[in-house]
């Protein structure tokens, strides 16, 4: 069967994987006033950050429409039997709720969308490890059930630089907004059923990162890590300098650096990072 993997523009896949493992994307979009861009397309990551500098007002986000869907589903039915299509956890966004339609409503093709119940690279991870499996002779099957088991055994921590976004989406009350940002307190998030929760209240950005590295080192001593992926709000060079370190201490574990573009930065804020891998 000739399977096909699709996943969301969240998933911040660097290009040079997705083209390795030939997976399609489809994008979800950023609005500022009246003025609509879709991710990867219309905006670039940096572009958007600069933006988001110079707007008087945050900008909202939107999922990509059915029809969407449709027409990339469509034309992938020309060339294969069936469809795996990862998308960013549903509690985020109603993407995978318009895969799932889109699916129903096209012919001559199995479309199986998927929550990953994640967003981001961790996202990525499970379109990477279908596209794999893909290559590897695996069934729609397989793949599934290997992406369930990936999902109590992917760990993914984000450090936020600025309260207020947190505030906006609801996470925090004004009040505690103020007082953490006179504490400087760093949160520590983690996600739990599909939603971003907070894991650890840190009083410095530094002990912050500090705390996920040591969550990634002891996991990389006492398991068996196949990827670890560092992620930047426009801040790349500090992510850069984590990767390094980590890479040299253990050369065996592949390690990937990737970004938080317009829609996840939009939630989290510039000089957000994440640190994430998963384990066998």
């Amino acid at each position: 069967m000739r399977i096909a993997i699709v996943t969301d523009s969240t998933a911040y896949i660097p290009d040079e994987l997705l083209h390795k493992y030939n997976i399609h994307t489809v994008p979800l979009s950023v609005v500022f006033g009246d003025e609509s861009f879709r991710e990867g397309i219309d905006i670039t990551t940096e572009s958007f950050y600069k933006k988001v500098n110079e707007a008087k007002d945050l900008p909202s986000t939107s999922q990509p429409a059915i029809g969407t869907f449709i027409e990339l589903y469509e034309e992938l039915a020309k060339d294969y039997d069936a469809i795996i299509s990862v998308h960013l956890s549903k509690k985020f966004s109603g993407t995978y709720d318009a895969a799932k339609s889109a699916g129903s409503m096209v012919e001559n093709i199995e479309v199986h969308a998927y929550d990953s119940e994640l967003s981001a690279m961790p996202q990525g991870f499970y379109a990477i490890a279908a596209a794999e499996m893909v290559q590897g002779g695996k069934t729609v099957q397989e793949i599934i059930a290997k992406l369930d088991d990936m999902k109590a055994k992917t760990k993914a921590y984000f450090m936020v630089d600025d309260l207020s976004h947190l505030q906006r989406g609801g996470r925090l009350n004004s009040a505690q907004k103020i007082i953490g940002s006179l504490l400087n307190i760093k949160p520590i998030l983690h996600i739990v059923d599909g939603l971003i929760v907070p894991f650890e209240k840190i009083r410095t950005r530094k002990k912050a990162i500090n705390r996920i590295m040591s969550m990634l080192e002891n996991d990389a001593e006492n398991k068996q890590i196949v990827r670890v992926v560092f992620i930047h709000a426009n801040n790349k060079e500090s992510v850069t300098t984590l990767r390094d370190s980590f890479a040299e201490k253990y050369p065996q574990i592949e390690t990937i650096i990737s970004y938080f573009g317009p829609v996840i930065g939009t939630h989290l804020g510039e000089g957000s990072i994440g640190i994430c891998w998963y384990t066998e």
